[in-house]
């Protein structure tokens, strides 16, 4: 994973998993929506200029992105919790905690640090507030030499 042999197909599976994770990131008491329990049509359809074919590398990374996530959350979170002195991870909003999860999650996995980084600031200026992507930059940047990332 700590290539970026395809950077097309990621780029599509990081879109995809954050609308995952952004998706599994309520306070309902359910089970948390995984890949493999959506449609056939979440993958064809859901992203227009980069329509995801299920079985393709973009499906598997963003299902490896969902489910590391998934496995790795509580020590995930405490990365997060870390860097962020004057935010709890509570008041973030949603799509700020998915994009610092798969982020972090990323960066544990070996991913570069400036991958990780300028993908979750562009998928920040795509879907987040006008300071979602200082703000996601600023933490990761935190959470990266904390974790001695290079």
């Amino acid at each position: 994973m700590a290539g970026e042999t395809q950077p097309k197909a990621r780029r599509a599976a990081r879109e995809a998993a954050l609308m995952l994770l952004f998706a599994a990131d309520t306070d309902a008491p359910t089970e948390p929506v995984l890949p493999d329990m959506l449609p056939h049509h979440f993958w064809t359809g859901m992203l227009p200029e980069a329509s995801i074919d299920p079985e393709l590398e973009s499906r598997q990374y963003a299902e490896a992105i969902v489910h590391g996530v998934a496995s790795k959350r509580d020590v995930i979170d405490g990365h997060i919790r870390g860097a962020s002195a004057n935010w709890r991870l509570e008041r973030m909003t949603r799509v700020d905690r998915a994009l610092l999860r798969m982020c972090v999650w990323e960066m544990l996995e070996g991913v570069p640090r400036a991958v990780a980084i300028d993908e979750a600031v562009e998928l920040a200026k795509r879907y987040g507030s006008d300071e979602s992507s200082r703000f996601i930059n600023g933490l990761l940047d935190a959470i990266a030499t904390a974790l001695g990332s290079a």
